[in-house]
């Protein structure tokens, strides 16, 4: 459309890993950022989803997870945090046990386990997520 009235949303393919511990669940904080985020990241062009996720937590975490172990949670969608009003973000989210000692990497700032209480410490999508974990009495 010439007046720019149905400009197509712009979406944003992520996905990611929930790693719940005591009822807490495992989240970060990358450099300059001021929200939380559930560890992952954007697939790089092939990659599946399970190589993705091994990757990006590899990165991030600098731990192997244990792809026998990997599950999927579910995909959720909302407004992408910090971008511009209509950019989506769709989280694909797995859990899934893990080999090695959490650690931040150089992009990751803070590493935490957080409670529902936390919930509006994280992104949007983040939100709908602790709303399910916590529906389901794995998060308290």
């Amino acid at each position: 459309m010439a007046n720019g009235a149905g400009a197509m949303p712009v979406l944003i393919d992520k996905v990611a890993w929930i790693r719940l511990e005591d009822g807490r669940v495992l989240s970060t904080r990358s450099r300059g950022k001021d929200a939380y985020y559930f560890p992952g990241g954007k697939r790089e062009a092939g990659e599946s989803d399970a190589e993705t996720l091994a990757r990006e937590i590899t990165e991030e975490l600098t731990v192997a997870i244990l792809p026998e172990t990997v599950a999927l949670l579910g995909t959720y969608e909302a407004q992408a945090h910090g971008h511009p009003e209509g950019t989506v973000v769709r989280m694909t989210c797995y859990t899934g046990d893990y080999r090695g000692t959490l650690t931040a990497s150089g992009e990751i700032e803070e590493v935490v386990w957080l409670s529902y209480a936390d919930r509006d410490r994280v992104s949007p999508v983040d939100r709908l997520i602790f709303d399910d974990l916590r529906a389901t009495g794995r998060l308290t």
